[in-house]
């Protein structure tokens, strides 16, 4: 197809188009003429990554194109590839220093090994655990997030990684993953808030104003 089609059908006009194949984020077409060129189905699947990193994961173009290099490496085991995306996704955590750090830290490997989860030590999400329940501490809340834990393993479990098409194409695979990460987070933290105001409405529907 012609990049006139290609943007028609991707929905990202032509100039953007031109940008990602500057950027090295799109692979170039199959050179025709000097001012022509073919693409495929692939460069449809690579755009649809480049909006769910850019538009769905909020990504800077810097780290979509780590993501991108690792999706490239065939080498690279789909398990790592995913972890490229998925730590690109994470919210930087400077680590802290004295005693309810260290406290937080060993609460988080405790609740790691009790979930029997197999977590990287590079994984950001440990640190920002430890940050919440940091944060949870001196504000004089409760540290014990084992049911939170418990509804995360399910839904993941469940739902987000049965969605991931692991024999498909890469590109595929880390789309799903992006998009099942933020929007399912997204889905998730609306759910709370509607099961914390019906449980309100529940327990207070009888006292008085």
């Amino acid at each position: 197809m012609r990049i006139s089609q290609l943007s028609a059908r991707s929905g990202v006009a032509i100039p953007t188009i031109k940008y990602y194949l500057r950027e090295s984020l799109l692979h170039q077409g199959v050179q025709l003429a000097a001012t022509r060129a073919e693409y495929d189905e692939s460069h449809l699947r690579r755009l649809r990554l480049i909006r769910a990193l850019l538009e769905v994961g909020k990504l800077p173009v810097a780290a979509i194109k780590k993501v991108i290099e690792a999706v490239e490496d065939e080498s690279l085991p789909v398990h790592d590839m995913l972890g490229t995306a998925h730590y690109a996704l994470s919210t930087p955590v400077e680590t802290g220093q004295g005693a309810d750090w260290e406290l937080a830290r060993d609460q988080v490997e405790a609740l790691l090994a009790a979930m029997d989860w197999h977590v990287d030590e590079r994984a950001p999400s440990r640190a920002e655990l430890a940050q919440t329940l940091v944060k949870l501490r001196e504000l004089g809340l409760s540290t014990d997030v084992t049911a939170y834990a418990r509804a995360a393993d399910t839904l993941v479990v469940e739902q987000e990684m049965d969605t991931i098409p692991f024999d498909g194409p890469r590109e595929a695979a880390v789309e799903a993953m992006v998009l099942g990460t933020v929007l399912y987070g997204k889905a998730f933290d609306a759910l709370r808030r509607l099961a914390q105001e019906s449980e309100s409405a529940r327990r207070l529907a009888n006292r008085a104003t």
